[in-house]
């Protein structure tokens, strides 16, 4: 029998004969079709995601924001309600020991995290917590409730039929509490919610494609019927872990495990702007003080090759006969029907243009050097106005 764990919607994942696979301590599907007709559908209409085996955690009590703003490199204190940002949990060395997103809410904060990193990022906030005495409540939501992505030009289009208000002024990073229903006044959807019954649920215009898209929050035992309610529409398609990893790649989205390790700190990633030194002491705050005030000694880049072999993560990046550095990720564009890839390499950072090579199948392979993401965004602001990049918070 396995032993990994099963999302809300594994069930539902097995019926569309979705293949399987362990991922992070979960059973996710990998794809459902193939990975390059998933990955297309999601750049020109809307994809399902399950994200359900992403951590969810909850903090409240009057130490809430103390303790996140010692524990992340960003500024919570910036944040609004109904706002989200971007940050890092770094190590006192500098070192990134986990991404994530933080959500602020009226009463409570929640942060998502990798699914991978849940257990250790759970502990390292009730350490930091005992150890400061912060006063701060700190609750897994992981297992009661589902996490499902909409991401796609469509997906506001396909998502508002279903929402009890209107969604074109959600910002891209804000969230808001909504009733998955059909709430009057709202557009008539083909299948309504059995009974016209109303579903609780967290909206957040964010996302890991580059896409437009929405992130839904709710109760696990919801999940189905509202998968199934927006599968039902004919212009959304599920799509799998493979497909998600080709789009935030061409995203030029960070992967934890890839871009991003506890031996890698946010300069050498180009995340400098989410640490925000003049907001006082946090956790690796004197480290990286140290580090800004020199150049990386290596930094993330985007290669680009002509069709032939995929490189691979651990692969080798050369310059002028000599190793320079290493792949961090890499696939097939699917939008560039070209392969691609993310590289640390040695200072001096090579700029867009250069030629480099990549030993892959003992040859070494052109590759050139190109600026990230490899895909431009097309996030939607408050008002759908497109958003270059993804923001600090």
């Amino acid at each position: 029998m396995s032993s990994e764990l099963r999302t809300p919607l594994a069930a539902v994942h097995e019926a569309l004969g979705a293949r399987m696979v362990p991922f992070s301590g979960w059973l996710m599907p990998v794809q459902y079709t193939s990975i390059v007709a998933e990955h297309l559908h999601t750049r020109t209409s809307a994809s399902l995601f399950d994200l359900s085996h992403m951590g969810r955690l909850r903090i409240s009590g009057s130490g809430a924001q103390a303790l996140l703003q010692h524990a992340t490199t960003n500024d919570v204190s910036r944040l609004a309600e109904g706002g989200a940002q971007y940050t890092l949990a770094c190590n006192e060395d500098g070192g990134i020991i986990e991404d994530l997103i933080v959500y602020r809410f009226a009463d409570s904060w929640q942060l998502i995290v990798n699914a991978a990193n849940r257990v250790r990022i759970l502990g390292h906030l009730e350490s930091l917590r005992d150890r400061h005495e912060y006063y701060a409540r700190i609750e897994d939501e992981t297992f009661a409730t589902a996490l499902i992505g909409l991401q796609g030009p469509l997906s506001q289009e396909i998502l508002q039929p279903l929402v009890d208000s209107d969604l074109t002024d959600l910002g891209y990073y804000h969230a808001r509490a909504a009733l998955l229903s059909l709430a009057p006044g709202a557009r008539p959807h083909p299948n309504p919610l059995p009974g016209g019954e109303a579903v609780p649920a967290l909206i957040s215009r964010t996302g890991y494609t580059g896409e437009d898209g929405f992130e839904l929050g709710l109760d696990a035992d919801e999940a189905e019927m509202i998968w199934q309610a927006l599968l039902d529409d004919p212009r959304v398609q599920p799509a799998g872990l493979g497909a998600r990893d080709t789009l935030r790649l061409e995203a030029g989205m960070a992967l934890y495990g890839h871009e991003l390790t506890e031996d890698i700190n946010p300069y050498q990633a180009g995340l400098q702007r989410v640490v925000k030194l003049a907001k006082g002491d946090f956790v690796g705050r004197r480290a990286l003080e140290t580090l800004s005030r020199s150049p990386p000694t290596r930094s993330l880049i985007g290669l680009e090759f002509e069709r032939g072999a995929v490189p691979r993560a651990g692969y080798t990046v050369h310059q002028g006969g000599q190793v320079v550095g290493e792949v961090a990720s890499g696939t097939f564009s699917p939008t560039l029907n070209r392969p691609i890839a993310t590289a640390y390499v040695q200072a001096p950072t090579p700029e867009p243009g250069v030629e480099l090579a990549v030993s892959i199948r003992n040859g070494l392979v052109p590759a050139r050097v190109v600026s990230l993401p490899f895909v431009p965004h097309h996030t939607k602001s408050a008002g759908l106005g497109r958003q270059g990049r993804q923001p600090e918070g």
